[in-house]
């Protein structure tokens, strides 16, 4: 139950369940950066701790130590594509931490590992220009219905944040309830 005027409701069955949904998202293209980077198993360990967490583990200084270790793999790495498949899994694991705060900024939380995901597949798809739309629809409609009310209870997406904030805020405008 949200006591403060800039907090939500967020049950843990609803962490869970953005939780599990962001690991299936960014499972997509851990491929993309394990391909470039076949020793580092970070991505992968951040995206089994999401799964973990989804399933009712605990959220640990363990879990958020894999959501770190994952965004250092995309501090690591030169290819785009690979950047935004290890980012995708650092907020896979992120997820579980997502604030019950009415802030623009944990929208984030939520579907950022849906739009980097988009963003992966969008710049490994040579040809294809509707690779990104296509990612975001399967992201929608793969979405668990978490996902739509926790973003009801959330302010509009921010601007700015590149292509990856256009993909957020396509995403959340297909997700959200309209009133």
């Amino acid at each position: 139950m949200a006591s403060k005027p800039d907090e939500i409701e967020l049950t843990e069955d609803e962490l869970r369940a953005i939780t599990g949904y962001a690991a299936d998202c960014a499972r997509r293209v851990l491929p993309v950066f394990e391909q470039d980077h076949p020793g580092d198993a970070r991505p992968r360990e951040a995206i089994e701790a999401a799964d973990a967490f989804a399933a009712g583990g605990r959220r640990t200084a363990a879990l958020r130590q894999c959501a770190w270790a994952a965004y250092k793999a995309a501090q690591e790495t030169d290819s785009p594509a690979a950047i935004d498949a290890a980012r995708a899994a650092s907020h896979a694991a992120g997820a579980a931490y997502l604030h019950p705060k009415a802030s623009s900024h944990q929208i984030k939380h939520i579907l950022g590992a849906a739009a980097h995901t988009a963003r992966a597949e969008e710049l490994t798809s040579g040809p294809n220009p509707q690779a990104a739309t296509q990612t975001l629809e399967w992201a929608s409609h793969h979405a668990p219905p978490a996902v739509a009310r926790v973003l009801a209870r959330m302010p509009a997406p921010p601007t700015g944040g590149g292509r990856v904030g256009e993909l957020i805020r396509a995403l959340d405008a297909a997700l959200r309830p309209t009133p």
